[in-house]
């Protein structure tokens, strides 16, 4: 894993040496995501220079250093990520006559997109990756990021130059740069707690879609096509199998992708939370290999919402050595002061803490972790594409005022309160956080049309904006033609979404923090395919969340000890930000100081956190997002 940035003169040609110190600063404020080395090329005569850092993982020897260049000098990479079919693609290149120097999958990329073209070489990549190839000849530049988005790249203009770099504060070091925080996008943060594609907080700076490609001359506008589309996978027809056939081939595909993801020339393990989906990783990792894992997991004081003991049962099962760690509040205030410096725009999931914890953890021993992130959205894990669906089908044929009424009916009982009443219910059966879940139902009740209950369920704040002249965002590109599957819909937009801009983004700042790689499995590319083809039906089969990974894992693992409801890896914010980091909250939510800063509106973030402090209302992950907010702030601005 690594660092990449670049810039290309709008006249075409620049000055050797400057190009090369602002290829260099730029890699350099980079230097976590590569502390092993760095490499700069430039071209005074075209105006193009590439920066890069280095994480050393495949080919530790100087020949797998960046960027790479051509043979015959006429091609230059800079490349973040792992190829994990590298050498299959070296073996068909090496069949064509094509030669190689050094045993790294970026020789293979590179010479691949020379000898088929940049798009059909991607396309027969599987892997995570951001990288840009520029071609001295044609004086022409491609900036690529993977399909699912787990590997980041930005771009734009500073000044009179195109401008591209794996995170916004390598834009930073630019001298004729002035960035100009954007209005709208930090409204957006406000409802969604991150900055939605392709925006981001900054004026003119925009994030490169998942499964995008961008063509770039010098002096003129970028062309930005799609070699890899999540809608059109789930528009195909829907494969007519059963459910031991979707298990055996789901099985199948996840053993290859476990086995190809071992490929390191440095130490592995993988992170295990406990949960389904970083069980089976661990479990299929544990069959492929011949040597015991090193799973690593973070754990909370708070019972409700630690999985830690669940997680050590699991690894004892399988057999793996085993470690782990408890996040404490304070260590969570440390945390939160790193945290603006590590997201570089506004980010504000919670859940940020524990995973950048656990990274910190596992680098200790390890250079490489597999995760079992993307597994809530590929085999449809999240509460909601069940309970949304069943609810909407109940209640859409009511008029909406009586829908509204009883929506607003459930939410004057505050979350405290339905916390309590749930307790009538088996703890085996109760859901993590139920009052924050029956608010959740209260405001799906009051919407007019599918498209708004999501948005109500994946909206943070959904009232006027808490930023002075901000908007809402409406969600335009809802999938309307997936008729009669609310799930699948929901689905769908998460993948194309809070997927890639939240979750995705969560892992690769944190870890590369720390300089550990993460590479995540479940987000294999032919197992989302497979799975966006699969019968809503099956994947959900008699309510079941992820009912077909859970058929997986049962084959590894006792459903013992992983039937159980929900948890996720969220932290407990609500009882923090009352207890041990109130003083930090209300420092920098103080109304003088929101009203000095002129971004937030005062009165409304007050109110929030008077009613917040009573224990009433449903705020505390719009609080986090304004604290998140005001932290950067106090970091960038």
């Amino acid at each position: 894993m690594c660092g990449i940035a670049g810039l290309i003169e709008d006249a075409g040609q620049g000055n050797q040496e400057r190009l090369e110190f602002q290829a260099e600063a730029m890699a350099n404020a980079l230097h976590h995501r590569g502390p092993d080395s760095a490499g700069v090329w430039a071209d005074g005569t075209t105006g193009a220079a590439l920066g890069f850092r280095r994480l050393s993982i495949i080919d530790l020897s100087v020949a797998g250093d960046q960027p790479m260049r051509s043979d015959d000098g006429r091609y230059a990479i800079t490349f973040n990520g792992e190829i994990y079919n590298f050498a299959a693609i070296r073996s068909v290149l090496s069949s064509h006559g094509v030669r190689f120097r050094s045993q790294s999958d970026t020789e293979v990329l590179l010479k691949a997109c020379i000898h088929w073209g940049v798009e059909r070489a991607v396309g027969d990549m599987v892997g995570m990756f951001a990288f840009a190839l520029w071609d001295n000849q044609e004086r022409k530049l491609w900036v690529v990021r993977d399909r699912l988005g787990i590997k980041p790249v930005y771009f734009g203009r500073a000044g009179d130059r195109f401008v591209f770099a794996s995170e916004l504060k390598a834009l930073r070091t630019l001298d004729d740069w002035s960035p100009e925080i954007d209005r709208d996008a930090f409204s957006l943060f406000t409802q969604f707690n991150y900055v939605p594609a392709p925006q981001t907080i900054y004026k003119g700076i925009s994030k490169l879609e998942p499964g995008c490609m961008l063509e770039y001359k010098a002096g003129g506008t970028p062309k930005i096509s799609r070699y890899w589309n999540i809608r059109s996978q789930f528009q195909q027809p829907l494969l007519d199998i059963g459910e031991r056939e979707a298990v055996w081939q789901i099985d199948k595909l996840l053993s290859d992708a476990v086995a190809q993801r071992l490929v390191s020339d440095v130490p592995l393990g993988a992170l295990l939370s406990g949960g389904i989906d970083s069980s089976t990783v661990v479990a299929l990792m544990n069959r492929s290999t011949q040597s015991s894992v090193r799973t690593f997991t973070i754990g909370f004081g708070d019972k409700g919402y630690d999985e830690a003991g669940t997680a050590k049962q699991i690894a004892n099962h399988i057999g793996t050595d085993h470690t782990e760690m408890t996040l404490a509040p304070k260590a969570a205030l440390d945390l939160i002061a790193n945290m603006p410096e590590t997201y570089d725009e506004p980010f504000a999931d919670s859940s940020a803490l524990p995973t950048y914890l656990v990274s910190q953890l596992a680098r200790q021993h390890v250079t490489v972790a597999l995760s079992g992130d993307g597994g809530d959205e590929i085999f449809y894990g999240y509460n909601r594409y069940t309970a949304a669906p069943a609810i909407w089908r109940r209640t859409s044929w009511l008029p909406q005022f009586l829908r509204c009424i009883g929506g607003c009916a459930i939410k004057t009982i505050n979350p405290t309160l339905w916390d309590r009443l749930a307790h009538m219910i088996p703890e085996a059966r109760r859901p993590r956080t139920p009052g924050v879940k029956m608010h959740k139902v209260g405001d799906i009740l009051g919407q007019a049309t599918e498209k708004d209950a999501y948005r109500s369920l994946v909206s943070h704040w959904s009232g006027r904006s808490l930023i002075k002249n901000g908007r809402q965002d409406e969600i335009s590109s809802w999938p309307d033609g997936l008729p009669n599957d609310f799930a699948a819909k929901m689905a769908l937009q998460d993948t194309c979404t809070y997927l890639p801009d939240d979750i995705l983004a969560k892992v690769d700042r944190s870890s590369m923090a720390v300089g550990l790689e993460v590479r995540v499995p479940l987000l294999d590319h032919r197992i989302v395919e497979l799975m966006a083809r699969l019968p809503t039906e099956l994947k959900l089969k008699d309510g079941t969340p992820k009912y077909l990974l859970r058929q997986v894992l049962r084959q590894y693992v006792p459903e013992t000890l992983f039937e159980r409801p929900k948890m996720g890896f969220a932290v407990p914010l609500d009882q923090w930000l009352r207890g041990p980091l109130r003083d930090w909250a209300e420092d920098l939510l103080d109304e003088r100081r929101l009203a000095d800063e002129g971004w937030f509106e005062p009165k409304r973030v007050r109110r929030l956190w008077r009613r917040h402090l009573k224990g009433a209302g449903n705020n505390q992950e719009t609080l986090w997002g304004v604290l998140m907010a005001q932290a950067w702030l106090g970091r960038w601005a």
